[in-house]
């Protein structure tokens, strides 16, 4: 053969091959020349090229693999003799036939004993293929599934067995004719015409995966979602619900995106027998905008009809909804947020007309260096007022707060801290803040009026770290804290409200001011003592230990029993963490006098290996009405995970009060997922009861078929031997 003459066969067959690889396989416009190897070519006449014997075509990472591969330039056809194999740049398969017959364009034509495998999931086998108008992929005699089969075992987990599908390239969906579903070859329905999404459309009008739920109240019930697209940034799921102990409910979520941000808005209508109310439900609305000048704007928005309803159809089980609207900014040296709150009580012994219903807060926090005073400076401004629907100036119910009182503040706080070394290693910080507070309170026999306050904190507080390296590469740090604060005392009389809830822990110990809120500041002098030790080894293992007590002049704050920080001598505060390099780690607090009468405790686990993950905490804190809190508290919590094996999760949660001797929930889990089935099976008791709400046992049911836009990520493929 003339050299010029192979040349120009080589590159004419290089290209079709490139053309059926982007055909097959590829978007539009991503068709570039390909490699052709043969072991042999040969040219018949002028019009017919043959490329025979281990034929493989190189395209993009896509390798084409076929015995014999003909063009016909009179006819404008191409033949491919099998078995043809498209496989990936990963090696996987994208395509198999035993012979293809097609236009020169690949537009058209036929392939035989074709198997299509779309997005590397959903694999669609046919007694033919032909494809039409470069859009439109139709198979007779089809078996559609992403389940692996083996040849010991040839019968799928579930299949769709149909007489003609159609897959339309463009819109990215299959039309099945005369589909019949089965699961492990057993007929399970049949449906006359059936639409699925293919595995590569995110988007697409449709039923979702239904969802099984029985519980002792409702009953068995079904929910059906059907997704709904209306354009490329807003969907609308609508999901009816019906259970077999007369409730109905319809569920919606609807979602919309835009240039700046996102909202999604969720609710439910219900009407059943478990109340009197005829119709009963909730409304959720969440958004979030990036605005100008690095301000975002967020809005939660949350209501419901009744106390028990978010339990009832296990939407929630949050007691308190506070819905607000922010507006902040967060930037490397200051802070700005402004925002409204309103708070809904679910608890069948709050009155929503007595508690805050309504919220304003305004926060501008500023850092900056002071020049030639060094350290660093901080300036924060703050307003904050609450409004209670009841105008009762009275408190009837003796909690210390009058059922109707409305607050209003304005605070300006100053800050600043200087630290220095000296040579022996010795840290010593100078630190201080200043704060003016007026008040006004309205609806209040006992505290109606204007009041103003100026507090004032300075301090200044030693470290000395001690390090030594130890055999074998572990490092023991030991470092002694001494902090003495003088601080004025509040004469203001202003009631204390919001920091009620005190906690004393290490990283409070150092605080000229441990109370959470603004109504109480910490007033005594005092000595803030501490040690701690940590030992850091290069295995990966880490442990640390913190001592530490607080000393006053006077007893003048009015800190509750279970905060330890009462009277002239603190309570001993005591911390300890470990962790290993298996991602296994502990800490715990205890708070206990020096009878070692324990206050508060409180031990976390965690657990994160290869097969197992654990969440677990145990608490126990003493009565104190103060933290709304009559009986004491000992609760154990848990949340665990096991991977079984690559296919199986076996998951428990619990939480048991020993108060009470009685657990408040528990449940049970289990997550199957292989590459083309995920499967969701849970179990749940709740145990708690009130005027609203009862015991309830909670069963669940979820199946989705991987490889139809499910939107779940196939797990590990079964083997075969």
């Amino acid at each position: 053969m003339h050299p010029r003459r192979l040349f120009a066969a080589l590159a004419l067959t290089g290209a079709l091959m490139g053309t059926l690889i982007a055909a097959l396989a590829l978007p539009a416009g991503a068709q570039e020349r390909a490699t052709l190897i043969a072991d042999r070519m040969e040219i018949s006449g002028d019009n017919r090229l043959s490329a025979a014997g281990n034929v493989e075509v190189l395209h993009q990472g896509y390798r084409l693999t076929a015995a014999r591969v003909t063009y016909d330039k009179a006819a404008d056809s191409l033949t491919i003799d099998g078995p043809l194999t498209l496989t990936d740049p990963e090696g996987r398969v994208l395509v198999l036939a035993s012979q293809a017959a097609l236009s020169a364009d690949m537009t058209e034509g036929l392939l035989t004993s074709a198997r299509l495998v779309l997005d590397r999931q959903l694999q669609l086998a046919a007694d033919s293929m032909a494809r039409i108008g470069g859009r439109y992929s139709t198979l007779d005699n089809v078996v559609a599934s992403s389940c692996k089969v083996c040849a010991s075992h040839p019968t799928p987990l579930w299949e769709i067995r149909a007489r003609r599908v159609i897959h339309d390239e463009e819109a990215r969906m299959i039309w099945f004719d005369r589909a019949q579903f089965r699961v492990a070859g057993v007929p399970v329905f049949y449906i006359p015409r059936l639409r699925l999404p293919d595995p590569s459309l995110d988007r697409a009008s449709g039923f979702l995966a239904p969802r099984l739920r029985t519980t002792s109240s409702l009953g068995t019930g079904l929910k059906i979602p059907y997704f709904i697209t209306l354009g490329p940034d807003r969907d609308l799921t609508v999901t009816p619900y019906l259970t077999t102990k007369n409730s109905k409910t319809l569920e919606l979520r609807y979602r919309q995106a835009f240039r700046s941000g996102a909202i999604e808005i969720q609710g439910a209508v219900t009407g059943d027998d478990l109340t009197t109310d005829p119709q009963r439900g909730y409304l959720l609305a969440r958004g979030s905008f990036d605005l100008v000048n690095d301000f975002r704007l967020t809005f939660d928005l949350q209501t419901t009809s009744d106390n028990a309803y978010l339990l009832d159809y296990g939407y929630s089980d949050r007691d308190r909804l506070d819905s607000r609207l922010e507006l902040s900014r967060v930037r490397r040296n200051g802070f700005f947020s402004a925002r409204l709150v309103s708070f809904q009580s679910l608890r069948d012994q709050d009155d929503n007309d007595t508690l805050p219903s309504l919220v304003t807060d305004m926060t501008f926090h500023r850092r900056f260096s002071l020049g030639p005073l060094g350290g660093m400076g901080g300036l924060r401004v703050q307003t904050h007022s609450h409004y209670r629907t009841s105008s009762s100036p009275l408190d009837p119910d003796g909690d210390g707060i009058s059922d109707g009182r409305d607050m209003g503040r304005v605070s300006v706080r100053i800050d600043w801290r200087r630290s220095f070394v000296s040579d022996p290693g010795i840290e010593t910080t100078v630190l201080g803040e200043a704060q003016l507070d007026a008040y006004r309170l309205r609806q209040d026999a006992l505290y109606e009026g204007r009041y103003t306050r100026a507090s004032a904190a300075a301090g200044v507080e030693l470290r000395w770290p001690w390090l030594k390296a130890a055999e074998g590469g572990a490092v023991h740090v030991i470092e002694p804290v001494i902090q003495l604060v003088a601080a004025g005392r509040d004469g203001s009389g202003i009631p204390n409200e919001d920091s009620v809830l005190v906690e004393f822990d290490e990283g409070g110990l150092w605080s000229l001011d441990r109370f959470p809120g603004a109504d109480a500041i910490e007033q005594s002098s005092r000595a803030n003592l501490g040690v701690t030790w940590t030992r850091y080894d290069p295995a990966g293992w880490n442990v640390g230990f913190t001592l530490g007590k607080v000393l006053r002049v006077s007893d003048k704050d009015s800190f509750g029993p279970a905060s330890g920080l009462g009277g002239l001598s603190s309570d001993w505060l005591t911390a300890a963490s470990f962790s290993l390099a298996n991602g296994f780690s502990a800490t715990g607090r205890a708070v206990f006098d020096d009878d070692l009468e324990l206050s508060k405790g409180e031990l976390r686990l965690a657990l994160s290996s290869g097969r197992l993950s654990l969440a677990s905490s145990a608490l126990w804190a003493v009565a104190d009405t103060t933290e709304n809190r009559p009986a004491p508290s000992r609760e154990l919590t848990f949340d665990a995970a096991w991977q079984v094996n690559p296919a199986l999760v076996a998951k428990a949660e619990g939480r048991y009060d020993f108060e009470s001797h009685r657990g408040t929930i528990a449940g049970l889990g289990v997550e199957f997922r292989n590459e083309c089935v995920a499967v969701d099976l849970s179990l749940s008791r709740r145990f708690t009861s009130s005027d609203s709400v009862t015991p309830t046992t909670d069963f669940g049911l979820s199946v989705d078929l991987i490889g139809f836009g499910s939107g779940r990520t196939a797990g590990p493929s079964r083997r075969c031997y």
